[in-house]
């Protein structure tokens, strides 16, 4: 199973792109889709959908699982966030690569054992269950490759059926 997870933003979107077969994981490749701040937001949101269609063109993931936003303050930041989102999942759908929601709580349960864990233990353990030599930069880049993870520790699941779109 290929899995590409993504942590949504609309400066920097995380990515990161790993196979799972018979408990163990290989890293395709990982990193982030960016956007300048000085771009209209128009062409920003258009950057993101070409960059991330292209990235599931290439490795045809069987999955993709991106974070469950919720905000509870900044609500230009949260439509913003939300507008990228829209548009990374519209580069899955149009590709008919399956969707699925997962919230930091579920992540953190499914990389570290712990729901309250820092980002930095999720971060370590991201880089020791993918046997990288170090944690993976830019930090969006390390959540969605524990986003990928925890899909595939989720998939067949429950947690995995309800996380589903």
């Amino acid at each position: 199973m290929i899995v590409l997870g993504i942590d949504p933003g609309y400066a920097i979107v995380g990515c990161g792109v790993v196979e799972y077969q018979s408990n163990h994981f290989r890293v395709l490749t990982y990193g982030a889709i960016t956007t300048e701040a000085h771009t209209p937001f128009n062409e920003r949101i258009e950057k993101i959908f070409d960059e991330a269609n292209e990235l599931i063109q290439r490795f045809r993931p069987d999955a993709m699982a991106i974070e469950k936003l919720f905000f509870n303050t900044n609500q230009k930041t949260a439509i913003d966030v939300a507008q990228a989102r829209g548009a990374l999942v519209l580069a899955a759908q149009k590709n008919k690569v399956p969707i699925f929601e997962y919230t930091p709580l579920q992540v953190k349960q499914s990389v570290v054992g712990y729901g309250r864990a820092e980002k930095k233990q999720v971060q370590e353990m991201t880089r020791v269950m993918l046997n990288l030599e170090k944690i993976p930069k830019p930090d969006d880049a390390a959540d969605a490759l524990a986003m990928a993870i925890c899909h595939c520790h989720s998939a067949g699941s429950l947690i995995g059926r309800l996380g589903r779109r």
